[in-house]
């Protein structure tokens, strides 16, 4: 049950309401980002709730137990700080959401709805419709660790311990040809033999795509060509001249551990667990 503020609770007691919807989004890279269903910008808690976005919402929905409360939250790429770009580029997945409803004559008057995080965005157009996920979907992810046979840290992070910033694990290149909006050829790159990229990330450090990140499907050196294709294109296009620094990959297997980056010591999969074959096995007499 929400507990209002007395000074809205007797404002609603008065049957004449000045409501409307505001809702906070913080982005995992800290930035927090404000609208308003209002005809005007309103500010509280240091945030300013733009009106110009044209956010509209559907009904809140919810659910018994432990379903995933959810909403849409239609509107348009009016926003210079909310954009087909930003959106495309994934830079508010997972952000987290409030939503507030708030006396808009005082905006002390208020009282927060929901919490959640986006979810799927669609795009079409100048318009979006984003998702708006309810707290309890955090408990469909996995947590801790899964018994499998492949490693499950992420290479270079504090439970693998590879030091990705030594320079036989990194690559700075620089893009001489554009195949595809996710392959390219490189220079920089010739020390490296084929294949050391592939499963790795490439960080883009200049143009238009500076700052952005994706993960490498492909290396291939032959003949001198220096080639890397990217399992997702960025959003902008790339040209010839933008640079990147490249991380070397790891396919997470007991093999790789050993042999390529001598740390089988913090491998954190389970290379010796037993099989279907071992457990579809029964006894056999005399033996």
């Amino acid at each position: 049950m929400k507990t209002l503020p007395s000074a809205l609770a007797d404002q609603l007691a008065t049957g004449v309401t000045t409501l409307c919807w505001c809702w906070r989004v913080t982005r995992n890279d800290g930035q927090s980002f404000g609208f308003t269903d209002h005809d005007r910008d309103l500010v509280f808690d240091g945030t300013t709730f733009e009106a110009a976005s044209g956010f509209t919402a559907s009904e809140i929905r919810d659910q018994v137990g432990l379903a995933v409360d959810d909403l849409e939250v239609h509107g348009a790429l009016v926003s210079s700080r909310l954009s087909e770009t930003a959106l495309a580029a994934g830079d508010f997945d997972d952000a987290a959401v409030e939503i507030w409803r708030v006396d808009w004559t005082d905006t002390a008057n208020r009282v927060l709805m929901r919490s959640g995080s986006i979810g799927e965005v669609r795009r079409t157009g100048t318009a979006f419709v984003a998702e708006i996920r309810g707290l309890a979907h955090r408990l469909q992810q996995t947590r801790g660790r899964v018994y499998q046979y492949a490693c499950d840290a992420d290479l270079g992070d504090a439970r693998c311990g590879i030091d990705l910033s030594l320079a036989v694990w990194r690559g700075t290149g620089t893009i001489v040809g554009v195949e595809s909006d996710h392959t390219f050829t490189a220079s920089g790159l010739g020390t490296f033999a084929s294949g050391w990229f592939s499963r790795g990330l490439v960080a883009v450090t200049s143009g238009a795509n500076a700052g952005r990140r994706s993960e490498v499907r492909l290396h291939t050196a032959v003949a001198g060509i220096v080639r890397l294709e990217l399992w997702q294109g960025f959003v902008e296009p790339l040209l010839a001249g933008d640079t990147f620094v490249v991380t070397a990959g790891c396919d997470k297997q007991h093999a790789t551990c050993r042999t390529r980056f001598a740390n089988v010591a913090r491998y954190r999969g389970f290379p010796h667990m037993p099989g279907n074959d071992f457990l579809s096995t029964t006894p056999v007499a005399g033996t």
